[in-house]
């Protein structure tokens, strides 16, 4: 995003069209589509800070919205975007709700915090919200869904931070071989899975596709992190040289 401090697009659709969020020079948060090469920016009415984490291809956007370093505990609420419109989305009873996928049919996906501070995933569908907890795990987070309504996270357990695939009510635990940890962050209508994997103290992106990881680094980054992929094989991310973030755009075909 021109003038930004910090770039992190955050997902993709199948036309191309990209959304994120970025910092202003005052380390504000603000969403953004980007969209045959024009910038949008994706701002919540009433709330300082607001980021965008997935479109469809229906232009739903998702994500998340706060009042920031506030006096006070924050509250921090989904939201969806539809027609213009903005619409705000809380798990009932709790203080943190985010929304990170939505598909065509507009299933959402995200993660909630209960009263103990507990990190749940959980489906938003057609008004009515699913929790999902990965049998075992002390916290999960939902991050993807695809149009087939498979739904990738992860998870931490007593051994560390994994990646998950949920399909047809079966979690598969996904772990990039030699990873110390893992996260599932995007998943794709024909099943492609992006996200990042952290190995001898270093973050990489990945795709699994048909059972093979594929790393995307990109040339230059300390860290690179995958967020969102499409039907076609694109893939967005954020990547950092020191301490500066920028978003990338690849594609893995």
């Amino acid at each position: 995003m021109p003038g930004a401090i910090l770039t992190a697009p955050g997902g993709i659709n199948a036309r191309g069209d990209i959304v994120g969020f970025y910092n202003d020079s005052t380390n504000t948060a603000h969403g953004f589509r980007l969209s045959q090469g024009t910038f949008t920016t994706v701002d919540f009415p009433g709330f300082l800070q607001t980021a965008a984490r997935s479109t469809n291809n229906r232009d739903d956007i998702v994500g998340q919205v706060d009042n920031g370093p506030i006096t006070g505990p924050i509250s921090t609420s989904g939201f969806l975007l539809k027609h213009g419109e903005f619409t705000k989305i809380d798990f009932p009873g709790a203080n943190f709700t985010g929304v990170f996928g939505i598909n065509d049919p507009e299933q959402m996906v995200g993660n909630y915090k209960d009263l103990a501070g507990i990190n749940h995933g959980f489906m938003l569908d057609a008004g009515v919200f699913t929790s999902i907890d990965v049998p075992g795990a002390l916290q999960t987070f939902g991050f993807g869904i695809n149009d087939r309504g498979d739904i990738v996270g992860s998870y931490i357990d007593v051994t560390g931070q994994h990646g998950y695939l949920l399909h047809d009510g079966t979690f598969d635990t996904i772990g990039v071989p030699g990873a110390t940890s893992t996260q599932a962050r995007g998943i794709s209508s024909r099943g492609d899975i992006v996200g990042q994997y952290t190995s001898a103290g270093l973050t990489h992106a990945f795709v699994l596709r048909k059972g093979t990881f594929t790393t995307i680094d990109v040339p230059g980054a300390t860290t690179t992190f995958g967020r969102g992929i499409n039907s076609i094989g694109d893939v967005v991310g954020n990547y950092r040289v020191g301490i500066v973030t920028h978003g990338f755009l690849a594609n893995v075909n």
